[in-house]
């Protein structure tokens, strides 16, 4: 049975995130939440946690966008309402240029209601592949 956007409505989310640098050799771990809630017109993913530099060092680290559900996705905005990209329901990817880097996404929900993103970030400065990992939280 295919995944329907409001799937993802009022949500909490455990993510384990990865970030593989090539050009640096090195490896980031970012633990933390995420939730989607409804506001409106569109839909608020929020996400906080901690960022696990290579060298030790731990960051409080968050990020944001909007989501607007349509047809068999959801795309996905910048805070600022900036198109980023859409997350197809059914599996797969998409792309998104931000010159001079080329960011493409594949998601997984095979696994439902655990899914997965991974990025291939390419640029004259980026190489890294991060993959985050994204099981539900229930209420209890």
């Amino acid at each position: 049975m295919p995944l329907e956007p409001h799937d993802f409505l009022a949500r909490r989310w455990q993510l384990a995130r990865v970030i593989e640098d090539s050009l640096t050799a090195s490896t980031t771990r970012f633990a933390g939440q995420a939730s989607v809630t409804e506001t409106g017109a569109h839909w608020t993913y929020a996400e906080t946690g901690h960022l696990y530099l290579a060298s030790g060092q731990s960051l409080v680290a968050e990020r944001s966008y909007l989501w607007q559900p349509s047809g068999q996705g959801v795309d996905i905005s910048f805070p600022d309402g900036r198109a980023f990209h859409r997350m197809d329901l059914s599996g797969g990817g998409d792309h998104h240029w931000c010159d001079p880097d080329s960011y493409d996404v594949t998601y997984s929900f095979a696994h439902w209601p655990a899914w997965r993103a991974v990025w291939r970030v390419k640029g004259p400065r980026k190489d890294y592949v991060m993959t985050t990992d994204y099981a539900y939280i229930t209420e209890d």
